[in-house]
Parts: structure tokens; sequence; C-alpha cells
């Protein structure tokens, strides 16, 4: 089912439709068409902490929204509330659009969203949206799988889902050494210092990394380092959530922009 035969499907079940929609790493600009096609018809929209304001523009003037902020470390809206809370709009014949920052599929909890929603018998529509992990280094003008630094790019969180262990960031540093990929870490500040030791197990400590805090946005800001200098400087340059961490040799050129910085500062 597409987004377009919405009002067809309402007319002949009575049933609501749910779009789960990426709002892209924060800039509007990055919204897709098809997002915004989706967010206009909506009647009620349940967002997002990190949605850009912005992208609400797009709604009609009628549209409930519903803010069910997720954010690391951070008071956050019970998933199975917003579970419910979407079933029910759609059972009352409403169509909902789900806005989610980056993407739905990319740490998002859309996969669980999906699951419930056709356990429901709710029609499902996924819109992609730009992905921070990506975006953050783009942003930059750095590609995340330069070929001559780069085989593949992993992109991993650092928040674990609690119950579990989490990622084996031991073995995980020495398939990025051995097969030359960019490891992306969504959601790694309040970990960083754990994920840094293990890192470090299987990764030289002279391994660029790019730290990245609110990608896109205006409020920008980004440090380069090496792995071994990561929390230090994450300390040092006041690096906090939301942060996009980049661990790679596609780094490297951004490295050594800053130390030909450096140097020239203090020679001045």
């Amino acid at each position: 089912m597409t987004y377009t035969n919405l009002h067809h499907n309402r007319s002949h079940h009575n049933i609501g439709h749910v779009a789960l929609v990426g709002a892209g790493p924060g800039d509007p600009d990055l919204l897709t068409l098809k997002a915004v096609k989706c967010i206009a018809l909506a009647d009620v929209l349940f967002v997002d902490d990190l949605v850009n304001p912005d992208i609400l523009t797009h709604a009609k003037a009628s549209a409930r929204v519903v803010y069910v902020g997720k954010r690391g470390g951070c008071a956050s809206t019970p998933q199975q509330f917003i579970i419910k809370a979407m079933i029910a709009a759609a059972l009352q014949g409403e169509q909902v659009v789900r806005l989610k920052g980056g993407d739905p599929f990319i740490f998002g909890r859309g996969g669980e969203e999906v699951h419930a929603l056709q356990a429901a018998g709710i029609a499902v529509t996924a819109v992609n949206g730009i992905t921070s992990g990506l975006a953050a280094l783009s942003s930059l003008n750095v590609a995340l799988t330069h070929r001559d630094h780069a085989q593949g790019v992993v992109f991993v969180t650092g928040h674990a889902k609690p119950g579990t262990h989490g990622t084996d960031w031991a073995a995980l540093s020495s398939t990025a050494y051995q097969a030359k990929l960019t490891l992306v870490i969504y959601m790694g500040v309040a970990h960083a210092s754990d994920i840094q030791t293990a890192l470090l197990q299987g990764l030289p400590s002279h391994t660029p990394v790019a730290l990245i805090h609110n990608a896109t946005l205006p409020t920008q800001r980004h440090a380069v380092c090496t792995l071994g200098e990561l929390t230090r400087t994450m300390r040092a340059q006041r690096i906090a959530s939301p942060a996009i961490m980049v661990v790679g040799d596609v780094v490297q050129g951004l490295l050594a922009t800053e130390a030909n910085l450096q140097q020239q500062r203090q020679a001045a």
C-alpha cells in the first residue's frame, strides 16, 4: 500500500493508516518530498524529541501534534504507550504520522512499531529519512566509504537495549581494522570511555575520530582527534549528546587539517 490511496482505504474499512516518517538529521531542507506529502495528510502526528519544529509547518492546521520525546539519557515516553496511541488513532479512522529523527529503521524502533501495527490489522508505510550517521560526516565534506581508506561502513549503537550486553566493541574493532571498515557510532556519548577502551583492543591509538554534535543544524560543532585522545577531546571540546562518533581512516584528512591549524595557531 502507498500513501496515495489512503483515502480510498479509509472509506472502505473505516480504519486509518500509519506512516513511519523519517524527519532526517535536523536540517528541514533534507526532508524528502514523500515525507512532506505524508505530513500534510496527517490527522495526528506523534513527534520525537529531536525532530526540527520547522518540519511541522508542513502539517495542516487541524492536525494534532503529540510530542513523544525520546532522547538518550532523558526521560522518554514508553514505547508501548506510543504504539497503543498510534493504534487507537488509526482504529478511529485517522491518518497517523509517526515522525522520527533520522530514519525510522536506523535505530528508530521502526521495526517494533511495524510489527505491532500490522498485528493490529493496520496498514503501514515507511518513509525513509537521511540518517544522522550519514549526514554528520557528509556535512564536513567527508565520505564514509572513500575507496582509498574504507571498504565498508558499520552503523552501530552505543546504547544497548536494557538487559543485554550490547556491542562487543573489542571484536568489532578487530574486524574494522582487518576489513578496513568505518565505524559510525550513534548514542555513544554516555559510554564513550568504555567504548574507547574496548576499541583500542583492536584499533591503533592513532586511528582518526570525528565527533559531530547537532549534525546539519546551525548549532553544529565538531572535533577531530585520535582514538587514544577520544574522551579527553570530548571533555575539552564539550561534545555532548546528540552526537555521532565516526572512527576510521576516512577521517584522516580532517585530522591532518586540524593538526596544521594547531601548528599555525602556535606559531602565530
